[in-house]
């Protein structure tokens, strides 16, 4: 007589995604139109649908594999790899999900540092002024980075156009804004996700 398996078994990767996103892994059956529309495919360690197939196999260093790589990362959540897939798997949900799992335990790809410092960035922005101020964002992201030359000569002629304000427009309501900021980081469980809240 077989047994059912057991229920105390720890959950899987793909386990943790179905309940924190609402969407299946195994709804997928590679057939590959989301790596063929996206823009970033030939840069990944592991196209879209190699992420998906490794959560499907859950096999021994797998977690590891996709936690760890670059192309979480590079995923530009663009929605074109959703639009494509027959199954309507939402790609970008599982992507956002698998960042966040990524930063928690601390497996995040080292060359997603940059990446991470303009996420910061563009949050600290927000949280300071109630919505984007280009000009903070750009100066705070290359002060993270180190990249304080690169671009540097674009700058005037956006001012002299008008395309950027030294200082940052105020809106109304800021406040809701700010208690968005608040209750993240109640909820932020790693040093990343509370250095970007308030």
């Amino acid at each position: 007589m077989s047994h059912p398996p057991s229920t105390n078994a720890p959950a899987t990767l793909a386990d943790r995604v179905a309940e924190a996103t609402g969407e299946s892994v195994f709804r997928c059956y590679q057939c590959g139109k989301c790596a063929a529309g996206c823009p970033l495919a030939a840069e990944m360690d592991y196209e879209p649908n190699q992420i998906l197939r490794l959560l499907q196999l859950n096999l021994p260093g797998t977690e590891e594999e996709v936690l760890g790589s670059l192309a979480i990362w590079l995923c530009l959540t663009c929605e074109t790899c959703a639009a494509r897939c027959p199954q309507e798997v939402d790609l970008p949900r599982i992507m956002d999900y698998l960042r966040q799992e990524s930063l928690q335990t601390g497996q995040a790809h080292p060359k997603a540092k940059d990446i991470l410092a303009f996420h910061q960035a563009f949050l600290e922005s927000i949280r300071k002024n109630g919505r984007l101020h280009e000009v903070g964002l750009i100066s705070s992201y290359k002060l993270k980075t180190w990249h304080l030359l690169q671009d540097v000569g674009v700058a005037p002629k956006l001012l002299a156009r008008g395309k950027l304000s030294l200082l940052p427009h105020g809106i109304a309501e800021r406040g809701k804004v700010a208690r968005i900021f608040e209750k993240c980081a109640d909820t932020a469980t790693t040093p990343t996700e509370k250095g970007a809240a308030p």
